[in-house]
């Protein structure tokens, strides 16, 4: 593992520019408008988040197992892997990395079953998973192909931390900052910026929703470009302005039905 993010394959092969995020999409945005796409992430997001809940990950695992789902698709189409395969199998790689311990193979596929059942069913009906421990470890060779290999992502938690430790130790910061920045894993956040850059973002937005006027003099001492911190600000605050106007349960399906997909379906 890197000493520190800046020598790390994170820093210096996985922040990407915003031009070329966008020019990989084309593909998918050819058949998806840019809310369409994002809200179809939103939803896998969802899925991983649940299935790590499910599995008792900590949350650095579910938010690599995330990183990783982003980063695949930041150089892929939706229909090169369908996204309801490479979730799993980016939670199931994401927990041997954090050295979490390897989740078995039957407990990843009956956690992802009973999910899919008992918390999607709005999305996905009476359908039922539909891969399989072959699938998952073939889909793993192909994730690890993509990510080329650069396994390691370094997570906003830890200068976030490092920060309110800095300011005074503050727990309603902390936990509404936490949350922010379990929310700016639902943006392409975590592709563009470095983490100490999202956990300044995270605690910007905290201190505007708990009125903290008297930590303006601490943001202007910090020497980052806060141009950056204004643009992750702005694409968090883009998610919170969808979510008030969104339905989920009712627009999921028709979502799925349109997103580009793979062929041919995998056998059972």
């Amino acid at each position: 593992m890197a000493g520190n993010f800046w020598q790390s394959s994170h820093h210096q092969q996985w922040i990407l520019d915003k031009q070329d995020l966008i020019r990989d999409r084309q593909h998918d945005l050819a058949k998806l408008t840019e809310e369409e796409y994002q809200k179809i992430f939103n939803f896998f997001a969802s899925i991983i988040q649940v299935l790590g809940e499910q599995l008792k990950l900590r949350q650095q695992v579910i938010a690599t197992a995330t990183v990783y789902f982003k980063r695949f698709y930041a150089r892929n189409s939706l229909k090169c892997i369908d996204p309801l395969l490479l979730a799993p199998t980016c939670v199931f790689l994401a927990s041997k990395v954090e050295e979490f311990g390897v989740i078995s193979n039957s407990r990843l596929i009956t956690t992802c079953q009973t999910v899919i059942k008992n918390k999607f069913s709005y999305a996905y009906g009476q359908q039922e998973f539909p891969y399989r421990t072959n699938h998952i470890l073939e889909c793993e060779f192909y994730l690890l192909e993509n990510l080329d290999c650069c396994l390691i992502v370094y997570q906003p938690y830890r200068p976030l931390l490092l920060f309110v430790q800095d300011i005074g130790q503050d727990d309603q910061l902390l936990t509404y900052a936490w949350r922010i920045v379990n929310d700016s894993l639902r943006t392409d956040v975590s592709l563009l910026y470095p983490p100490y850059q999202i956990a300044i973002g995270a605690l910007h937005i905290a201190c505007v929703m708990l009125g903290k006027e008297n930590l303006k003099p601490w943001f202007a001492e910090l020497n980052v470009d806060m141009d950056k911190i204004q643009e992750i600000v702005r694409l968090i605050i883009n998610l919170y302005e969808m979510w008030k106007s969104y339905d989920e349960k009712k627009e999921i399906q028709g979502l799925l039905g349109k997103m580009p997909k793979p062929s041919p379906a995998p056998q059972r």
